[in-house]
């Protein structure tokens, strides 16, 4: 066996003895109120789909009918080929609705995140980011040029001095909506940090457009226009298919169009792709029922969490978490409730620190009241056992 097998065999081997080992499952269906896999299935608080759109007969009717009249692909990059009438279209109504100057589509979240960064950050430049970002943003920072600090979590003072560094230019960066814990972001207090600190601002709204502000407008509705100098959202959680956002203002729009790598050396999303967005987005403006059902659900989780004794950490958006803290005893629990017919989220290091270890419920519209009092029946009764 070679030195590079015995490395990575090693490394193997330390995941799976850790309990930190991360399977993978074909599943039938993972979106939507039960996730199915064969003859199995269970009530489905794993998922990323909060308003329930990613099975919406309008969402599907624009998807298929654009596949029927454009076809699968894009066929090039967006500068050469591949940017589509849909694409354009998409463009427009998303800076419409985030307050954008102008906005640039990406395959993923994470490739934005790593894109903008890396393009825009150079030598003696500074990013500031929350301890508690996202990975994209995290590793984003490190493979840019530019000096990288992290501030306390959603702690402005720590946040103030982490900014006091000197540097060329300043861009502090956090998440609306934290992934693994629910809560979100002092958003106005961040926003005003930064323009006393002549810093540019980003914001990630994966997890929050569609939950969170007016309507599920997502934070571009808290800040004031053009508080947010960088603002990216994904579409493969709230907004029920898949790709991603940068809205900016025209001259960083024009920047990243001819230097950011992510942006320029990638296959366009399909058109089919952008018209499934574009008539969600339009399902999120003139349907408020899924926003609506999803706070109730919300709300409904957490008001009957308490009267069972649970303890959930502090969210009021749709990922509601349970402190576990130990990797056995998480992947356990989460076994157990589904041998009880529910599917939750057993995260472990690393994405989580050692002793964080939790269950991450996350609600949905498409939960029915019999749903959530099943799944928060089954939590107390299986955290009892474990007591």
């Amino acid at each position: 066996m070679s030195a590079f097998h015995r490395r990575i065999r090693w490394a193997n081997d330390t995941k799976r003895q850790s309990n930190n080992w991360r399977d993978i499952h074909a599943n039938d269906r993972g979106q939507g109120r039960w996730l199915v896999r064969g003859q199995q299935r269970w009530l489905n608080f794993a998922s990323n789909d909060y308003l329930g759109l990613a099975a919406h007969p309008s969402v599907i009717s624009a998807f298929s009918g654009a596949v029927e009249k454009y076809g699968a692909g894009s066929g090039g990059s967006t500068l050469i080929t591949g940017h589509h009438t849909l694409h354009a279209n998409l463009q427009s109504q998303l800076a419409e609705m985030t307050h954008c100057e102008d906005v640039l589509l990406f395959g993923s979240g994470f490739s934005a995140n790593q894109g903008v960064l890396t393009s825009l950050m150079q030598q003696d430049d500074l990013i500031v980011q929350d301890k508690l970002n996202h990975a994209s943003l995290i590793d984003g920072g490190l493979s840019s040029a530019a000096h990288n600090v992290r501030f306390q979590h959603n702690q402005i003072d720590s946040a103030r001095r982490q900014l006091a560094r000197a540097a060329n230019t300043k861009l502090l960066v956090t998440e609306s909506v934290f992934s693994m814990d629910g809560d979100q972001a002092p958003l106005a207090e961040l926003a005003h940090l930064c323009a006393e600190q002549k810093a540019l601002f980003m914001v990630d709204d994966a997890h929050g457009l569609g939950v969170i502000g007016e309507q599920g407008a997502g934070a571009s509705s808290i800040i004031a226009p053009h508080k947010i100098d960088v603002y990216m959202a994904t579409f493969g959680k709230a907004v029920g298919v898949g790709g991603a956002m940068v809205g900016c203002d025209r001259d960083v729009a024009d920047y990243l169009r001819q230097f950011c790598r992510h942006y320029i050396y990638t296959t366009a999303m399909p058109p089919a792709q952008a018209a499934a967005i574009s008539a969600a987005l339009t399902c999120m403006a003139t349907e408020p029922e899924h926003w609506q059902n999803l706070h109730h659900n919300i709300q409904l989780f957490k008001s009957l969490a308490v009267d069972s004794g649970i303890d959930l950490l502090p969210s009021d958006s749709a990922i509601q978490p349970v402190l576990i803290g130990a990797s056995e005893k998480v992947i356990r629990i989460s076994e157990q409730l589904r041998q009880s017919g529910i599917a939750c989220g057993a995260i472990r290091s690393p994405t989580v620190k050692q002793g964080q270890e939790r269950l991450r419920f996350t609600l949905s519209a498409c939960h029915e009241e019999t749903d959530i009092r099943q799944c928060v029946s089954a939590i107390a009764s299986t955290l009892e056992q474990y007591a």
